[in-house]
């Protein structure tokens, strides 16, 4: 594991969780682990089809949206607020093959798979 790169949980600012509910946004479950050369996120997206999945790269940055199939309500301190969408964007390091990405979407987890850009060459022995 590169010791220059760390994932951080940090807590989203409070502005950021009232445009989420604002928005009908819920950020899904994800897990994203290192390979010697790969990463691999996998994310929890249950009531969504595969149809409705996005998955877009913007220089080192993936961004996942699916729609969900019914609204998903949920009622907290005696106000209920209603998602339509998952959304979830990652800051990978800068060596990723974001063109030779794969992925796969089975009961209700997707599973992408991100190849680490090769730094090494090889060299012609005459």
């Amino acid at each position: 594991m590169r010791d220059d790169f760390k994932i951080r949980t940090m807590f989203p600012p409070i502005g950021s969780l009232i445009d989420d509910i604002e928005h009908r946004i819920l950020s899904p479950l994800s897990y994203l682990k290192e390979f010697d050369n790969h990463w691999l996120l996998e994310l929890d997206l249950p009531m969504v089809n595969k149809k409705d999945i996005k998955v877009t790269f913007d220089g080192n940055m993936i961004n996942v949206e699916a729609k969900l199939n019914e609204k998903y309500s949920e009622e907290k301190l005696g106000k209920i607020s209603k998602f339509e969408y998952f959304k979830k964007s990652l800051s990978l390091p800068d060596m990723i093959d974001a063109k030779k990405t794969t992925a796969k979407f089975q009961k209700g987890r997707l599973e992408i798979k991100i190849p680490k850009k090769s730094t090494g060459r090889s060299i012609k022995i005459s």
